[in-house]
């Protein structure tokens, strides 16, 4: 049994005429009565009462199209979510992230795209980042963004959007009046995203270590958030991506890094896979972000 032999039978149903129902399905009235008595052979019961003046359903007939209507509504539906999903207008988009870059565009691409895609079903992963990147491969996660991607033949990456750092210092602290440089920290102690699975927390070592000196880290964290509070804390200073500097703290001042550029960048990374809902949420954010290209 196939689907045209469904909407054979329906049209049928439906005009309760061969003739009627062939037209209105665009063949020839032989070769439809023909696909319907192939239909009630299968089954193994009349559909229709035939008379020379008229054509009726069976008990069985009344039943059955009730169950091919169904059938019928489901597979047109299957048809559009199909379509709807390769345009990239319905269906599941995994994001994974960490919680510091939801102070930046991404908390207002989130929201603005449940409203441009209503279809669309986004789910939020948030994981540290050798995760992320682990679930991407996997196929758990669709997008990831990330500061400092890896380097990997794998996955793709683009700007999501440009960010910069800003240091961290407990309130009333001495550099808090002046101009500070990466090089005026050597002496502080610091607090810093966990190194062992941060590419970002890699690369402001590295900034200190260009900048003449290894950072004493006396304290890690998983989230950029996390790090004032520990600044507040009394357990060191830190630098932190500038969006995260928004989340205002009353014990600690913010203040920018003088001397050579320090990026926090942002980056989408999907797989080679092409996936339009993610090419939709990745453009968004980069719109709403202004990115450069």
């Amino acid at each position: 049994m196939e689907i045209r032999h469904l909407r054979y039978f329906a049209a049928v149903a439906r005009h309760l005429n061969f003739t009627a129902a062939a037209e209105s399905l665009g063949v020839a009235q032989p070769p439809l009565s023909q696909q319907i008595r192939d239909l009630e052979a299968e089954i193994g019961t009349p559909l229709f009462e035939r008379t020379t003046r008229r054509v009726a359903l069976t008990r069985a007939g009344e039943d059955f199209l009730k169950q091919a209507l169904a059938i019928l509504e489901r597979a047109d539906n299957a048809v559009q979510r199909a379509r709807s999903i390769g345009a990239g207008t319905a269906g599941i988009l995994n994001v994974g992230l960490t919680g510091s870059v939801l102070t930046g565009p991404l908390g207002r691409a989130i929201q603005q795209f449940a409203l441009n895609y209503p279809n669309v079903d986004l789910r939020i992963h948030e994981m540290s980042p050798d995760r992320q990147v682990a679930a991407l491969k996997s196929g758990q996660t669709d997008v990831s963004f990330l500061r400092c991607p890896p380097q990997d033949a794998e996955i793709a990456s683009e700007l999501a959007w440009r960010e910069s750092v800003r240091l961290v210092l407990p309130k009333g602290h001495a550099l808090s009046a002046r101009k500070v440089t990466l090089a005026d920290l050597r002496d502080e102690s610091f607090v810093f995203l966990r190194l062992e699975d941060s590419l970002f927390a890699k690369y402001l070592w590295q900034c200190c270590f260009e900048a003449g000196y290894a950072p004493r880290v006396t304290h890690q964290a998983i989230e950029s958030t996390s790090l004032t509070s520990l600044v507040a804390a009394g357990l060191g200073v830190a630098i932190i991506p500038e969006f995260v500097s928004k989340l205002a703290h009353p014990d600690v001042v913010y203040r920018p890094i003088a001397g050579p550029p320090i990026s926090a960048d942002v980056h989408a990374l999907t797989t080679a896979a092409n996936n339009p809902l993610a090419s939709q949420f990745i453009a968004l954010v980069q719109t709403l972000s202004g990115k450069a290209s």
